[in-house]
């Protein structure tokens, strides 16, 4: 799955080598495939209204319910994981 939607997002972005997904399990016990990608390409991944984001979740929720698993996908913000790190490190 995580080679799935490395291959479809690579083709939308303009820094493809930036491109990665992490596999984890959120408090329900579902995977979440937690997409990273360049600052700049942000936008192109999440799409005008976030529907770009939306057709890739739904990708990814129906290849899973096709294998009989849930799963879940989130796109990293950079920019936010970092302030929330800071924050952390600084209480």
């Amino acid at each position: 799955m995580e080679s799935f939607i490395s291959f479809v997002v690579k083709h939308l972005v303009a820094n493809p080598d930036a491109v990665s997904v992490e596999l984890g399990t959120d408090e329900k016990g579902r995977e979440v495939f937690k997409l990273h990608v360049a600052n700049e390409d942000l936008g192109q991944v999440i799409g005008k209204e976030g529907k770009t984001a939306n057709a890739i979740r739904t990708l990814v929720i129906a290849a899973a319910a096709k294998q009989g698993r849930r799963a879940g996908f989130e796109i990293v913000d950079p920019e936010r994981s970092r302030r929330r790190e800071e924050a952390a490190s600084s209480s």
